[in-house]
Formats: structure tokens, sequence, C-alpha cells
């Protein structure tokens, strides 16, 4: 497993862009709460690529090609990113790299985060550690790349220089990024292009297209009034970089002679005093300090005679303008200076009118209403050789290509040879697991199997977690004689969880959810306390936090809310609805976290994506509880 070479120190500047008049593979980018620019997949890097020829200067919903990115559209004429449930507004950028590194070839390199998921790297990231790859370095040091990772190709794992942890990371091949020929720049993160053909008619542009057309008239507008009587000793007044001299949103057959033919790149940034030029009421007010907003908004009554109003309203989602694009009207109504009527955000219904004991039944078909688990030792079956062999054939001659746990050829001997010995089980002998096909070294079977779930901290106990403090693979199981394939996930024996002890409670109430007239509802209530952490856990013996318990979820009473039901509860015996880990929302650490199986929170509204109505919610679930081997079939065990 050991690679040859030195390790590689990176110099500064080292990541450089060929000449221009080559072909360049191109990556878009978004620009996250940390200052990083994160790259989008190459499928949805093909896609927006797609819009960008038909029209450069329209819009691209990124859930036509990724659903999990179904709230996401991109503006291609500001360059920005828009999530329309929230409003957030996000910087993207189209980058260019070389055709023969990663991106052109297809490769990803992700990292394993804490909820045994996994991250891609940034794209300069991913380049420079494909790079070493090639090059056969054992490791290489990021530093110079301001990041203080160690990565170790023979393992396969990324430590922290300053922590010591180790986390996995793995090569993966996927769709290459699209690519382009031509002179063009280094990236790209301002308008593009010119409008050619028909505009899209679809519902989402023609509402963008609406917005920009009113802004540009009602500013053309004020200018016109304000400018007329600047020679009359008007004095001149702070100017916004974003919004001086330019239209808001240039229109899609061209610029207006004096005007701006883009959105500056300082859009939304800081103001400066320009000498000499006419500022529109109240335009700089999004740059202002709190008490200056203040009296500006008192200063709106000076707006003069004639100037329209718009109205923004139906923001509870029920009209025909979208939240979002309500909001950004909103935004750009208020910089000009103009009387806006925002209606006050709704909030999202939670739970359900008050229910009377009396009034609560058990669920038809389900027997009890209470689950609760306990702290349990874990299952260790006899040993890991036969557990391995359970579930795999040999393969008498094994194809060359990648084991994907050791990243050795498979005609070679595993990458565990000399680290991990067992008796019978030879570093050449390779089996194909019987369900999904998918085939690896059998010595890396059984080392996979050894590492459990578990954060391999106990240094010097000999096992492969602790030989190179990774964490575990994400096919691992809690040696509870499971197996999960590393590759499609596809599950062997029963796989069980990392969820701490509680009580699960399920009962029919006499409501109904949206979508839903025809059925009561089904509540469940998960109640988890905080406690100590298990062997299982990332931190033993360390205390965790359980917040937000009781968590209240609903299902429509129907025969597939009720099999969802039976599913959950044998979801929840076998430890799976929850895990400990760091919050998606919160970031905090040791805290109790669902586990990649979707529950509805929000019983009478579906403002924050957790409610109903939503016609797939499920089969979605269904799905989820699939990948975690909760299948009908469970039922009739």
């Amino acid at each position: 497993m050991a690679r040859q070479g030195t390790g590689a120190l990176l110099g500064s500047g080292t990541l450089g862009f060929p000449p221009q008049n080559l072909a360049r593979v191109v990556v878009w980018e978004w620009l996250n709460e940390h200052g990083r620019w994160r790259p989008y997949s190459a499928a949805v890097c093909h896609h927006i690529e797609n819009v960008l020829k038909e029209d450069a200067r329209g819009s691209v919903v990124l859930g036509q090609v990724d659903v999990q990115l179904a709230p996401y559209v991109i503006d291609l004429q500001s360059m920005h990113q828009f999530r329309q449930d929230t409003g957030t507004m996000r910087p993207v950028r189209r980058n260019f790299y070389d055709p023969s590194s990663a991106p052109g070839k297809g490769i990803v390199w992700e990292w394993e985060n804490d909820n045994s998921s996994w991250t891609p790297y940034d794209m300069d990231i991913c380049i420079t550690i494909q790079n070493a790859y090639e090059k056969q370095h054992p490791w290489l040091d990021l530093s110079s790349l301001g990041f203080c990772y160690l990565i170790y190709f023979s393992s396969m794992s990324q430590m922290n220089r300053q922590t010591q942890r180790r986390r996995r990371l793995r090569r993966r091949m996927d769709l290459a990024y699209p690519l382009t020929m031509g002179s063009i720049p280094k990236s790209q993160s301002w308008p593009v292009g010119s409008s050619t053909g028909q505009p899209c008619s679809c519902h989402q542009c023609l509402l963008v297209n609406s917005t920009r057309a009113a802004s540009n008239a009602i500013l053309a507008s004020q200018r016109r009034k304000l400018y007329a009587g600047a020679g009359t000793g008007t004095v001149p007044v702070r100017q916004s970089s974003t919004f001086a001299g330019a239209t808001l949103w240039p229109s899609a057959g061209g610029t207006a002679k004096g005007e701006a033919p883009r959105v500056p790149s300082g859009a939304f940034g800081c103001s400066q005093s320009t000498p000499g030029t006419v500022q529109l009421p109240g335009l700089n007010n999004l740059n202002r300090p709190g008490t200056q907003r203040g009296a500006a908004g008192s200063a709106r009554t000076t707006v003069p005679a004639g100037v329209p109003a718009l109205p923004v309203k139906n923001l509870n989602g029920t009209g025909p303008v979208h939240p979002a694009l309500a909001g950004m009207t909103g935004i750009l109504m208020c910089a000009a200076g103009l009387p806006v009527c925002l209606t006050r955000a709704p909030k999202p219904i939670l739970h359900p009118p008050p229910v009377s004991k009396s009034d609560i039944k058990p669920v038809p078909g389900v027997g009890g209403i209470c689950r609760k688990t306990k702290k349990k030792h874990l299952k260790r079956s006899k040993n890991p050789e036969d557990v391995v062999r359970r579930y795999i054939q040999k393969v008498k001659t094994p194809p060359d290509e990648d084991c994907t746990i050791c990243m050795e050829r498979l005609v070679t001997s595993s990458g565990y040879e000399g680290v991990l010995s067992h008796r019978g089980i030879k570093p050449e002998l390779v089996g194909k697991l019987g369900k999904c096909g998918h085939m690896y070294h059998l010595l890396c079977l059984v080392a996979m199997y050894n590492n459990g779930n578990k954060v391999g901290a106990h240094a010097g106990t000999g096992s492969v977690g602790t030989r190179y403090g990774a964490e575990c693979p994400l096919g691992l199981s809690l040696q509870d004689g499971s197996l999960q394939c590393p590759t499609c996930k596809a599950i062997y024996g029963e796989k069980t969880g990392t969820q701490p002890p509680g009580k699960m409670e399920f009962h029919l109430i006499p409501h109904s959810l949206p979508g839903y007239t025809d059925s009561k509802t089904i509540r469940i209530v998960y109640d988890i306390p905080t406690g100590i952490q298990g062997p299982e856990h990332p931190n033993p013996g360390k205390k965790f936090t359980a917040r937000g318990f009781p968590r209240h979820c609903y299902l429509p009473d129907n025969e597939k809310g009720r099999k969802v039901l039976k599913l959950l509860i044998v979801a929840w015996d076998r430890r799976l609805i929850f895990t400990i880990g760091t919050s998606n929302t919160t970031g905090e650490s040791d805290t109790v976290v669902w586990n990649e199986i979707h529950h509805k929170t929000e019983f009478g509204s579906n403002l924050t994506g957790h409610g109903y109505p939503d016609p797939n919610y499920l089969d979605n679930v269904l799905a989820e509880l699939l990948a975690q081997g909760v299948s009908e079939a469970t039922l009739k065990d």
C-alpha cells in the first residue's frame, strides 16, 4: 500500500492557468459564508452551460438537474444564486481549469464529515491532491493553501495538524466537467454575454423579467425628475457604486447610451462619495448603519409626487409572486427610495389545535402506542472472517480494477497486507458481494468490519482504525453481524445504529394535514434525554446534548402513512432514527441529530420545507428507510 516518492510541500502560486487560446474546463462555483468558492457538481455545470448558450441573461433552475438543489435559481445576469424559499443571495462565478486537471478527467476528491457523508474539496484543493496522487507522493501538506491538514495517500486519510484528528478521504470518478474553447478570462464572476434568441416563457423567467422592467422604468422616471433640477444648485450627496449611472437590470436588447453594460463587480458593496453627481433619495440605504437607515426612512415623505409605489404582497406564497422574487423587488425599490408595501412573512404552523386525551386514539393496525429503547450492548459476531465469508463469493480471476477500500488493484495484494493478518485469508484473495456484485479484497472487508463505526482513538491497540486513526468507512455497521457495501450501500444482514436511549410514542389525532383533508393524522413524539456517549459514539464518556425534544412529527392516516409508521417503528428499534454528531443547523457537536430519515415536523404549513402538502414525501421516506435496510419485507418477518 506504500506509495513511492517524497511528500509534496506546495509553494504559493502553484495553481496557474494555461495560455488563453487553449481549451478550458468550466467549473461553476458559489461563495459560501466562510469566503470559500465551492464547486457545483459536473452535472449541474453542464446544465448551467447549456442554459448559458441559449440565453446568457436568463436564469438557471438547478432543481431540474439535481433535486437536492430544488430551491435554488442562478440569475446569469447578476451572477447570483437565489434560494427561493428564504431569498438568500450568494455570488457565483464561472471558473476555468486545465483539461488535464482533476475536473477535466471527472475525478472528485472528498472527505468524510461527522454525519458519515462525503463532502467534496474546493476545486483548487482537489486539483492539488490529484496532482500529488498522480506523482505518487505518499503525503501532501495543504498548509500553503490555507489549511492545516496533511493528506496521507497510503491510508487515504486527512489529518488535522493541530488536533491530530483524522478523517477518511476518497477518490471517485464522476462526469467530466464541460469543456469550452476560445480566449476567456481566468474566472468570470460578472454578467455574461447578450441575450440571443427568444426569451424564455417559463413562470420563473417571466417574474424575473417583469421585476427588471418595473425597476428600470421607475428608476428612469426618478432620474429624469431629479436630473432636471441638477442645474439649480442641488447639493451633491453620497453615491452608491452599486447603482451609480446604470440600470438595476439591463434590458435584454442591450444597454442604453451612457449606461453601464453590466452590473458592476462592486454590487452591494461599499459606497463612495462622487462629487458632481446627484443621489436618488434613500439610494444608499442598504449600506448605512441601522440609525442612518431610520433617518432615511423618515425622509421618504419627501419623495416627489407622482412616484409610483409598488405593493409587494402575497409573501405567504399563495399568490403569483414568489417570496424570493417579492423580497428582491422590495430590496430594489427600497434602495431606489420608493415606498413599498410589504406584508409580514407568515409563521409556520408547527402544531395542531389542542387535542383532549379522549380524542387521542391508537393507530389502526399498529400494536401499542409507545416504544422505548434502552442502552444496549453491541452484538458481536463470532469473528469477522465468518461475517465476511457469509456474504461474499470468492473470485478466482479478479478484474484489473481498484479495490475501493485500499485503492490497490484487485490483481495485487490487499493494501492491508502486513497491517492485518487473519488465518485462512490470504492478502491476494478477492470476493464478490452476493447481492450487488461489487468486488473487494477479503482482507480489506475484514479490516472494514473490524473498524466498526468508531473513530480509532485507542492508540496502540493494533486495529485498522487505530493504525491509521481514520474514521470508519462508510460501509460499516457496528460489528453487529451486518455489512454494508461501501460502493452502493447495499446492506447485508440487519443494520443497527447508534441512537441514544429514548422513547417513541405514536397515536391518532382528529385533525387533517394539508393535502390529506379526508384523513386524520398520525402524530409521532420522539423524546431523548441528554446523557453520556457510549463506546459506539464519537466521543465515549463525554456528555451529549439533546436539543428540541420532545419532537413532534406527522403522517397522514392512510394506508401508506400507516406503512411508513410501521417501518419507522422498526427503524427506531434498530436505533436508526437518530445518532450523535454535529448539527447542520447550529454547528453544535456531540448532540442528537437526525440520521438521514426525514420527518415532517410542521403540521399545518410547509414554509420550512418540513411540512405538508408534499405529495412525494411518503415515497421519499420509504426510499430512505430502504437505504437503511428497513423494507416491507421486514414487516413480514
